[in-house]
């Protein structure tokens, strides 16, 4: 169990001393809540009551998808993984540890925009602030779980940075945090309830569980943590 632990602390550190990870989990969430929050505060008056939420759901989902996936990567796309067979440690551990780490940075870069927002744009804090906390860290896990499958399934980080964009860029545009997800067609609207960015902004906006909002981020958790462990099964045969 210590050692376990260790390997996560250990992870931590590599992750804030990765420039490329610390990028996408702290400079560029936060740099963007800064310029956008004053920008949508602006021309937007109602913003300043979702503006905690959708900034938050901004970070989580670029951290969680264009960075989390990097370290897995570089350690299961290469013969590092042959070191871990020959010091029989399970290769899951190194997916865990990931998990772990990265939802303890994303959580700290929203603990910074949850402190931050109120003073900087006099945002409106949640009503329920248990539920809020329950609502992002499902939106966390959930979105990181998106990201272990990319680091799982993608061989190279050229190939990951294009693909990882095909869920980041539609998370932002279609889960709402930009704009209102009703202005859109309802097709368009369904194909967004996909994406863990969706479901939730709307459960860290709610101020009460539904189940519309809190089953999907539970399947996407179970269903990637299912896909993940079939990989890595795959990965420590081959």
């Amino acid at each position: 169990m210590s050692a376990f632990v260790h390997s996560v602390l250990l992870q931590w550190k590599l992750d804030v001393r990765n420039k490329g990870v610390f990028i996408t989990f702290y400079v560029v969430p936060l740099i963007f809540f800064v310029f956008m929050g004053g920008v949508f505060t602006s021309i937007m008056p109602d913003a300043y009551k979702t503006i905690i939420q959708s900034m938050t759901v901004f970070g989580v989902t670029m951290g969680a998808v264009l960075g989390s996936p990097a370290p897995l990567v570089e350690l299961y796309g290469s013969n590092i993984k042959k070191g871990y067979r020959v010091g029989n440690i399970p290769l899951w551990t190194v997916a865990v540890s990931n998990f772990i780490s990265g939802f303890l940075h994303l959580a700290i870069m929203s603990m910074i925009i949850f402190i931050a927002a109120p003073l900087l744009f006099n945002a409106l804090l949640p009503n329920d602030l248990g539920l809020y906390i329950v609502a992002t860290a499902l939106t966390i896990a959930a979105s990181l779980c998106v990201g272990t499958l990319f680091g799982l399934f993608v061989k190279s980080a050229a190939k990951l940075t294009m693909i990882a964009q095909l869920v980041f860029l539609p998370s932002v545009v279609l889960s709402g945090i930009m704009f209102p997800a009703d202005l859109l067609p309802d097709a368009v609207q369904y194909v967004g309830r996909i994406f863990p960015a969706t479901s939730g902004f709307a459960f860290m906006c709610a101020n009460q569980i539904d189940i519309a909002y809190f089953a999907p981020l539970i399947i996407i958790i179970i269903a990637s943590v299912v896909v993940s462990a079939w990989k890595i099964k795959r990965i420590g045969v081959d």
